[in-house]
């Protein structure tokens, strides 16, 4: 990865070259509208003209605004303070986090913030916290944080359940009932959704290495729908001339893992997208055990994510 030395002046440049040529764009559209208007306008009514331009710049101001509004949002969430809370508790329940730097740390911290100013996280019957609301945030910022401008523009809430369900999303417990689903990328009805169990999005972030994280599984699984398929094969992150590497090398663990010789989750045995959701986890929670056992995969999944984690 290559991080800024700085962040904020990265992102606040950034932002605010965005509404600078948007406001020059905007100024230079109201005043042509306003001295066409002027023109065609006769002698006796212009003050009509007058009337009709300052209700004319007044929408041009609304859609401005509208259109960039992320940007002033996040102009003002930079320099606000990250709660201390948050930082003691990324430090004490994430080893992708104590891995940082400091300056990584800055940068993530202010991801967190743009995040949950700009996804609405819910509890469907259960109370939620702002730990909770924490912990939705760095799952989906684990895997993207090489790509500090990417933003899941696919998805708008995450829906926190009180434990696992069932493809109906059912969480009713009782005899031979099984909740076996604990996450969901959203389809359909519920196209722009994810859904987490909350007692396994905390059990991710347990403080140990692991190799379970039901919210990057399922935000990778964003990740690799966004080419328009969850087919194991993120296209927008994986390089074209590794695509028959990559599916070699998913093949080559897949039997492994049927042989009962790998020490991947067998869920990953699924299909592509679930071996490459499974993997991810792996990866990012336990990053030099991977390494060290799965090396191949490792070089892939860096050249996804552009991380090396360990």
């Amino acid at each position: 990865m290559i991080i800024p030395s700085d962040h904020t002046i990265t992102y606040q440049s950034t932002y605010r070259k965005k509404l600078l040529s948007s406001q020059l764009w905007t100024g230079l559209f109201a005043f042509i509208t306003a001295g066409l208007l002027y023109i065609i306008t006769p002698t006796g009514k212009l003050e009509i003209a007058t009337i009709i331009c300052l209700l004319l710049w007044l929408c041009i101001g609304i859609v401005h605004w509208q259109y960039n509004k992320k940007y002033y949002r996040r102009l003002k969430l930079i320099n606000s303070p990250f709660p201390e809370a948050w930082k003691r508790y990324l430090e004490e329940h994430s080893t992708y986090y104590q891995n940082l730097t400091e300056p990584e740390k800055e940068i993530f911290n202010t991801r967190v913030q743009f995040f949950l100013a700009e996804k609405k996280i819910e509890g469907i019957d259960t109370e939620i916290d702002d730990t909770i609301k924490l912990l939705v945030a760095a799952s989906a910022i684990i895997p993207t944080f090489a790509f500090p401008f990417y933003d899941y523009r696919s998805i708008h809430e995450i829906l926190i359940y009180p434990n696992s369900f069932d493809e109906s999303f059912q969480t009713t417990r009782y005899e031979g009932h099984e909740q076996r689903i604990t996450g969901m990328v959203g389809n359909r009805f519920m196209e722009h959704s994810m859904i987490l169990s909350k007692p396994d999005l905390i059990a991710g972030f347990d403080g140990t290495v692991n190799k379970n994280n039901v919210g990057i599984h399922e935000f990778v699984h964003l990740l690799d729908k966004e080419d328009g398929a969850v087919d194991g094969l993120p296209e927008i992150f994986l390089n074209h001339s590794y695509t028959s590497g990559w599916l070699q090398a998913v093949k080559q663990e897949i039997d492994s893992i049927q042989k009962g010789h790998s020490d991947i989750n067998p869920y990953g045995l699924t299909n592509n997208a679930e071996f490459l959701a499974v993997v991810s986890e792996y990866f990012f929670d336990n990053p030099e055990k991977f390494h060290k056992k799965h090396p191949e995969l490792y070089a892939f999944l860096s050249s996804i994510f552009h991380q090396q984690p360990d």
